[in-house]
C-alpha cells in the first residue's frame, strides 16, 4: 500500500487516480472464498473454482491494466505519470503476491478442528 500512496501522493505525480486500485484488492478475493464455501469439494475438476480462478485472473488483469492506461490516454495530457504508473505496477505485484500468499497458506482442508 505504500507504493501506491506514494504514485497518488507525490507532487511530482499530484493526483489520486491510482488509488482506485484499491477496489481490485478488495474484489480479487472473493470469487475463490465464494467457490471454495459453494464448490462440492469431489476429486476432479470443479466448474465453479476454474470460474472463481477465470474471474480472478481477469481482474488481475484489469488490476496491471489500469495504471498503463491511465499513463497512456488521452496521449496530448495523459491522466497519471509514468511514474505513478511504474509504482502502483510495483504496488499490485507486492499486493497479489500477499494475497496469494495468504491463500496458500491457509488452503489446506485437512485441518482436524476437533481438536481444540
Amino acid at each position: 500500500m505504500t507504493f501506491l500512496v506514494l504514485a497518488c501522493a507525490l507532487p511530482q505525480y499530484g493526483n489520486w487516480w491510482p488509488f482506485f486500485l484499491v477496489a481490485f484488492y478488495l474484489l480479487v478475493p472473493f470469487p475463490l472464498v465464494i467457490s471454495k464455501r459453494y464448490g462440492d469439494s469431489s476429486g476432479g475438476t470443479n466448474p465453479c473454482r476454474e470460474m472463481a480462478v477465470f474471474i480472478t485472473s481477469i481482474m488481475v488483469i484489469s488490476a496491471f491494466g489500469l495504471p498503463v492506461i491511465l499513463a497512456r490516454a488521452p496521449l496530448a495530457a495523459p491522466v497519471i505519470a509514468w511514474g505513478a504508473a511504474w509504482l502502483s505496477i510495483t504496488a499490485n505485484v507486492i499486493i497479489f503476491l500477499t494475497i496469494m500468499g495468504f491463500f496458500m497458506a491457509f488452503d489446506n482442508d485437512d485441518v482436524d478442528y476437533s481438536m481444540w
